[in-house]
């Protein structure tokens, strides 16, 4: 098997892993499958976890950007787009010189923008995060709806294997960006193949600059090739020029097509550069022996290099009751998930990908709409609260945006306090007893007490303790009043811990 078959069949099974990643929403994918995000490059930068970003580096230094073509999502939907107008128009590649100039002002901008901690220009940019948005708007409302004509058949035997789980949109601006994003870079890849990874991602940029150093590399043997200039009319990343016989490594990605391509043997994926003969060696395929060894070294090497670094990771029903929609109250400070530690903290590290809003299952995390922290988790209880018995979304961060918390600490952990809205609570307005947010507060922060403090009798409304009050919701979400609910979570930009 050519080193080109072993690439794409490496490619499809991480593609296809990765999205059952991005789009299962009942946590059982995470548990087999949540090292697949934490191998993404510029999340595991962020998480700091040395181990995999050693790895990756390795790996890069040793068989080039074996990463775009195999571990990336991104990389790998580009390359379908490529190949699917391959198949309509072949040898359509023409080599082009790099736009060195844009690749590092593009990397510059970003840096200073990561370092400052402007999450939605890191959030667009980032591959990985950009394919995790069109997985989570775009992919997975239909993988809901299939899931759902399932449990409806499945329902209908008296079955229950599958559970419907509703399908709605949690942001606007979120959904538009990764419409364009897919329009945009599946004509960049449609058109160009690369385009996109070697002028724009920022990652695509590091990585080149490290490939450039690696060992394995596509070599011209000069004194075999004919000029023919089939490999630069297949090469996806047009880093190949047949007339100087020089391969940009800065932008190859290594998938291997040049080498499918070649007639004559005149290149090879080696770790030295075929030496020079004064006789013109007659015109031989390379042996299926040499061309089975160098697939197997790749192809086992990426697979090792992955197992090395997995090593370095029942739906609830989301309410009590079932009530109509609320109008989400204006929050003078946006909530954010336990395990997160501050607003800042969450800034500098999330990058958008949309794995933690896909996996939480009581509806609470929805893509920020703030423009300086767009795409970011942010919570809301219209849908749900945020139980104390569910710490999903802190397993699931591959960036260390939200940190991996217990449930024992996640109880203790106050990301808000709970406000009473005197004029909108119906056992003033309406003239009814009520009494859910006091009961349902798992922390036992809210407490009836008389209207009027001087009458016993005095109908009964909330009190609240803000030192025992944790934030997670539950009276905001059961609270019968309606459009605006009487009580409300408001965030604080440091967590505590009570």
């Amino acid at each position: 098997m050519k080193l080109h078959n072993i690439r794409v069949v490496l490619a499809i099974i991480f593609f296809v892993l990765i999205n059952i990643l991005l789009l299962d929403f009942t946590g059982t994918a995470h548990h087999w499958l949540g090292w697949m995000a934490k191998i993404q490059f510029l999340p595991a930068v962020l998480a700091l976890n040395v181990i995999v970003v050693i790895g990756l580096l390795l790996l890069t230094l040793i068989f080039g950007r074996i990463y775009c073509s195999v571990i990336c999502p991104l990389g790998v939907m580009q390359d379908i787009f490529s190949r699917l107008h391959t198949w309509r128009k072949k040898n359509r590649f023409t080599y082009s010189p790099a736009l060195t100039w844009l690749r590092l002002a593009v990397l510059v901008v970003f840096i200073v923008v990561l370092v400052a901690g402007i999450g939605s220009l890191v959030a667009l940019l980032a591959p990985y995060s950009a394919y995790g948005r069109i997985a989570n708007n775009l992919l997975q409302p239909v993988y809901i709806w299939c899931n759902n004509g399932l449990a409806a058949i499945a329902e209908h035997y008296n079955s229950y294997a599958f559970y419907s789980k509703e399908v709605w949109l949690k942001s606007l601006p979120t959904f538009i960006i990764a419409v364009l994003t897919l329009v945009v870079i599946g004509i960049l890849a449609w058109k160009n193949g690369r385009t996109y990874c070697n002028t724009i991602c920022p990652v695509g940029t590091v990585l080149g600059y490290v490939a450039k150093f690696s060992l394995f590399k596509v070599r011209f043997n000069e004194e075999k090739c004919k000029d023919c200039s089939l490999c630069t009319k297949n090469c996806k990343a047009s880093c190949i020029d047949f007339k100087t016989h020089t391969v940009d490594y800065t932008r190859c990605v290594t998938c291997g097509d040049c080498l499918l391509k070649c007639k004559f043997g005149a290149l090879s994926y080696s770790p030295v550069k075929a030496k020079s003969t004064k006789k013109t060696e007659p015109v031989a395929e390379k042996s299926a022996t040499d061309e089975a060894r160098r697939a197997f070294l790749i192809g086992s090497s990426v697979v090792a290099a992955d197992a090395a670094l997995a090593q370095a990771g029942k739906k609830v029903d989301g309410g009590l009751a079932v009530i109509e929609d609320k109008v989400v109250p204006k929050r003078t400070t946006p909530l954010t998930p336990p395990g997160s530690v501050s607003a800042k903290n969450m800034a500098q590290h999330c990058t958008g990908c949309q794995l933690c809003v896909a996996q939480c299952p009581n509806d609470v995390l929805r893509p920020s709409g703030n423009l300086l922290t767009l795409m970011q988790p942010t919570m809301s209880y219209e849908r749900g609260y945020c139980r104390p018995e569910c710490n999903r979304c802190s397993q699931v961060c591959p960036a260390g945006a939200i940190r991996p918390i217990g449930l024992d600490d996640k109880s203790a952990i106050q990301i808000g306090h709970a406000v009473w809205v005197k004029k909108n609570c119906v056992v003033l307005t309406d003239g009814v007893s009520c009494g859910n947010c006091a009961r349902h507060c798992p922390s036992g922060a809210i407490m009836m007490v008389p209207s009027d403090p001087d009458d016993d009798l005095s109908p009964m409304v909330p009190a609240v303790d803000a030192a025992k009050c944790i934030g997670c919701g539950a009276c905001e979400y059961v609270c019968p009043a309606r459009p605006f609910s009487a009580i409300y979570v408001e965030g604080h930009e440091v967590h505590k811990i009570i």
